[in-house]
């Protein structure tokens, strides 16, 4: 079942997903050599809190942390830790949910940390295009196998792979909700986008090869050939005209054209 949010609803999620936006913009200034996801980690969930919400992930089906940080070959899911100290030439994903006024908020960014190597670069590059190219294709009467359609191509043109046991979903009351946004996928075919549905999407993007391994702490997912993957993630609402990136954060107006 596909929730359809009501005017009023959508302006709870647009204050839920600013929130989570502005978590993101808020911790990138302590992203260096030195620092460990653990501490990242408590940063975010000390400002989520003062902002009168509720980290999602915190909890969720026994999750223990307050967000997610993939470092390097981490596809998804990777548990904040002391031990995970970042180093120069890094990339870290930073993926923050805030439940606000019973409506969740779900985005994401990976970060650069000190000198990385251009290929990585490039990476994390194309990665983000292929995020924005699959928002792109949103407005009334498109289809979900429109964004992996093109998501997969870009990806493709550039030999890199893209997961497909995880993907984007409909976010709203409910962390996860209806529908499924795959990042592969054929134009034209999938659900149809209605005016009022809001999910988010989140290509992961390879390196070498798509194929994933569960790790035994039942939640991080790592690349099998152990190379880098790099992630980006917006919450997107269907508007009447197109749509609406309601986890834009300011530095991206120019990137989206707005």
């Amino acid at each position: 079942m596909i929730s359809i949010k009501s005017s009023r609803e959508i302006g709870l999620m647009r204050e839920t997903a600013k929130l989570a936006s502005s978590t993101l913009v808020h911790i990138e200034s302590f992203i260096k050599p030195g620092v460990s996801t653990e501490e990242l980690n408590q940063i975010c969930h000390d400002y989520i809190l003062e902002h009168g919400a509720y980290p999602s992930p915190l909890n969720y089906n026994g999750f223990p942390k307050s967000v997610c940080t993939s470092l390097n070959e981490v596809i998804c899911h990777g548990i904040p830790s002391k031990k995970d100290v970042l180093k120069d030439g890094d990339i870290l994903n930073i993926d923050v949910t805030t439940y606000l006024n019973k409506f969740h908020g779900d985005t994401n960014k990976t970060f650069l940390v000190g000198n990385v190597p251009d290929e990585i670069k490039k990476l994390v590059d194309v990665t983000y295009q292929c995020m924005r190219a699959g928002i792109n294709t949103v407005r009334p009467g498109s289809h979900i196998g429109d964004i992996g359609a093109i998501i997969q191509e870009i990806a493709h043109d550039h030999g890199y792979s893209v997961v497909e046991e995880y993907c984007g979903h409909g976010i709203g009351r409910e962390f996860h909700e209806e529908p499924q946004v795959v990042h592969v996928g054929k134009k034209g075919t999938g659900v149809e986008c209605k005016p009022g549905m809001t999910f988010t999407i989140e290509p992961m993007i390879n390196l070498g090869a798509r194929h994933c391994k569960l790790l035994n702490d039942g939640w991080t997912v790592i690349t099998k050939d152990k190379k880098p993957s790099a992630q980006f993630e917006h919450t997107i609402l269907v508007t009447e005209e197109g749509h609406e990136i309601l986890t834009l954060r300011p530095e991206e107006s120019v990137e989206f054209k707005l």
